[in-house]
């Protein structure tokens, strides 16, 4: 019975020390991992930018008149988060094209963060493979236009070698930092929910990246990649919604 009790006790210990909070304490802007510029008076899809796969910031000034207007956007594929300045509005994909925005008038940097999730491999659009945006962008029925493409490489990026600073109130989407302990390095899974879109590396290693629509809300996080005592995570995030803290798990996160 003492065994079992042991074993018990034991196990309530692991599990606990995965579950341990970790708070995010450093912040470094995507500036660093600027690619290619581009300009254009119209949006051009990723292909066009010669982009296969990842991340690019369209990004153009307009002017708000009221403080509710409306964008549309005739081809996102696949997500975008939208800012206006350094604000999230929220967010659009090929299935929600329309967003209102809510901000006091005045000019502005509309930012549209947006993401490519993969390529179509089958049905009548796999002719079609435009990611990005593209087409048409209006807001409260008037076209967008003069346009600023930028590459970001997010995933090709040594985040070894990014610069970080306080955290602060950045607001805009960005890498994160953290660190933390572990006695013995084992398989674990990095809790994710309440995250946006994004990607995470522990010891300046790849670990996978992260959607807030998808049903599993973790990444197996493997021992071998962890070393015992101090140990550093960095997660990008495009919708910066001052979340601050991860934690692990010792199972998979599901929705």
């Amino acid at each position: 019975m003492k065994l079992i009790l042991n074993i018990i006790f034991l196990l309530i210990s692991i599990c606990a020390s995965f579950a341990q909070e970790i708070r995010l304490t450093e912040f470094a802007d995507l500036k660093q991992i600027y690619g290619e510029q581009m300009s254009s008076d119209y949006l051009l899809p990723m292909n066009e930018l010669g982009v296969d796969f990842g991340y690019v910031l369209y990004e153009s000034e307009v002017l708000i008149e009221s403080e509710e207007s409306v964008l549309n956007v005739e081809n996102i594929r696949d997500f975008a988060a939208v800012y206006l300045g350094e604000v999230l509005q929220g967010t659009i994909t090929d299935n929600q094209k329309q967003l209102r925005l809510k901000s006091k008038p005045g000019k502005y940097r509309l930012r549209l963060y947006v993401e490519n999730i993969g390529r179509i491999t089958y049905g009548p659009e796999i002719l079609d493979n435009s990611k990005g945006v593209f087409g048409d962008i209006q807001l409260n029925g008037e076209t967008v236009d003069n346009w600023t493409m930028i590459e970001l490489n997010v995933r090709s990026c040594d985040v070894k070698q990014l610069k970080f600073g306080d955290f602060g109130k950045k607001t805009t989407p960005g890498f994160f930092k953290a660190c933390f302990s572990t006695n013995r390095p084992r398989d674990k899974y990095l809790d994710i929910s309440g995250w946006g879109m994004g990607e995470a590396w522990i010891n300046g290693k790849y670990i996978g990246s992260f959607w807030e629509k998808e049903k599993q809300q973790s990444i197996l996080v493997p021992a071998t990649i962890l070393k015992k005592g101090m140990n550093e995570i960095v997660v990008f995030e495009l919708k910066n919604h001052q979340q601050k803290s991860l934690r692990f798990s010792c199972n998979p996160v599901f929705k």
